[in-house]
């Protein structure tokens, strides 16, 4: 019988996604479980497990195209009768996944098989320039028709690697079996003389490829490149005016001596019993806010439009805003008023890795009471943050610079910071967003000052 299987209820109240890449094609025979296609939804790559066991008999949707939740996605020919009707029916809706992540029960004890590619003269999609460009070793031969697993790697790095033009199949044997990184196709682009990587700091952008795209539209090349919003970047966009255009934005800046916060960080560096933690000025501040809120209720609050009230937080479930490939994204830290400086600093690491792999889940950027923008990576001093919506306070954290500052009556080198709040009027008041800016410059400046706080 034909089973058409379709989008699943993706949660957090998305409504669409892209198809990103289909990894069967009509006529493939698939397994339980087996992933049938990456998906981007206006929050995160998923990927889509299959409901059945049977033969692929039809693609409802071409890669890059947008499908609603609910619409047909694919259609699989299994064994069976017919159609089932009636209850059967019913029973065979209700054996589909309805959230993405969370396969049909499998009705055999058999692993799931991963998708086999073939690799020979005609079935090759090794992209012949790469595979000039490469050391001639990089690809062993192969049999005409060996069966080959697909290069391990997560969805946002095969995306990555497809945008720089490079096969993972390349790359997969310069790191043996193990899962291929972002950073391992960074690797392999900067040895094959690609110039920039994309979302590293180990190249700046705007340098080759932007120089020799910009040239080739100056020399008869187009004159301008569309790019469709979708996604990350049109969720955010939607989501930033609404936020500018709901909550009346006030931004207050204020510059700190935070050489004392640079000498703490230097010192627990030095403590082999963190030698792991990595606790940076990230951290540091992230501490800082979660002990500043706790004096600064209006700042940990939401504007309830339809209740008509103002909803405060009695817990601090911190965003942390993440720039990535595919957008802005600020995902949370749960409760992060509990957890301790070396805590919060493994927190900001696993939540940015998780990020950078493209495995960030919609629960986890659902929520936020208050969020920090660390825009000193950057190497900017100061900005005018907007307000996450349902959320009345953020912190922009400038870079460290080191210039002439006046301590203890005399003029000296010291290591200063700008912070930004930005803060919704409706809910805080001047006095208040000022009271809280300085608890947190104090802490920076003097960290000893968190034995004041409870």
């Amino acid at each position: 019988m034909i089973a058409e299987f379709r989008l699943p209820d993706l949660g957090e109240g998305l409504t669409e996604a892209e198809v990103v890449q289909w990894l069967v094609a009509p006529g493939d025979a698939v397994a339980l479980n087996q992933t049938l296609a990456e998906v981007e939804t206006a929050k995160a790559v998923v990927e889509l497990p299959s409901p059945y066991e049977g033969t692929v008999s039809a693609l409802h949707a071409d890669a890059g195209e947008t499908v609603a939740v609910g619409a047909p996605l694919i259609a699989f020919e299994v064994d069976g009768g017919g159609a089932p009707e009636g209850p059967d029916a019913a029973a065979e809706e209700r054996a589909q996944p309805n959230l993405v992540g969370y396969g049909a029960a499998p009705a055999t004890g058999a692993r799931p098989a991963r998708r086999a590619r073939r690799v020979g003269a005609k079935a090759s999609t090794t992209d012949t320039a790469v595979l000039e460009a490469a050391p001639h070793d990089a690809v062993p031969a192969a049999p005409a028709e060996a069966v080959v697993e697909r290069p391990r790697s997560t969805p946002p790095v095969r995306a990555y690697a497809k945008r720089l033009g490079i096969d993972l199949a390349l790359v997969a044997a310069t790191v043996g079996d193990r899962l291929i990184t972002r950073d391992d196709v960074d690797a392999f682009a900067q040895g094959r003389g690609t110039g920039r990587v994309l979302g590293t700091s180990s190249a700046p952008a705007g340098t080759v490829d932007d120089a020799r795209a910009w040239d080739e539209a100056r020399h008869g090349g187009e004159r301008e490149v569309r790019i469709p919003i979708r996604g990350v970047r049109k969720h955010t966009a939607a989501a930033m005016v609404q936020s500018a255009f709901t909550a009346p934005h006030v931004t207050v800046f204020h510059t700190v001596d935070v050489t004392a916060t640079m000498d703490l960080i230097a010192t627990l560096k030095n403590d082999r019993s963190l030698a792991e933690q990595r606790i940076g000025p990230l951290a540091v501040v992230a501490k800082a806010v979660c002990l500043a809120l706790s004096r600064a209720p209006g700042l940990n609050s939401r504007w309830d439009e339809e209740a008509g009230e103002i909803v405060q937080h009695r817990y601090v479930d911190l965003g942390i805003a993440a720039a990535t490939d595919r957008g802005l994204i600020v995902p949370i830290i749960r409760d992060a008023d509990t957890l301790s400086l070396a805590e919060l600093a493994g927190a900001i690491r696993a939540l940015a890795d998780t990020a950078r792999a493209g495995k960030t889940t919609p629960a986890d950027l659902a929520g936020g009471t208050f969020s920090l923008s660390n825009i000193g990576v950057f190497g900017v001093d100061a900005g005018t943050p907007i307000l996450p919506p349902g959320q009345s306070g953020i912190l922009a954290i400038g870079a460290v610079r080191r210039q002439p500052w006046e301590h203890r009556g005399e003029i000296a080198l010291r290591q200063t910071m700008t912070l930004s709040l930005s803060f919704d009027h409706r809910i805080v008041d001047g006095a208040e967003g000022a009271s809280f800016l300085k608890d947190v410059a104090d802490l920076l400046e003097e960290p000893g000052r968190a034995m004041l706080f409870r």
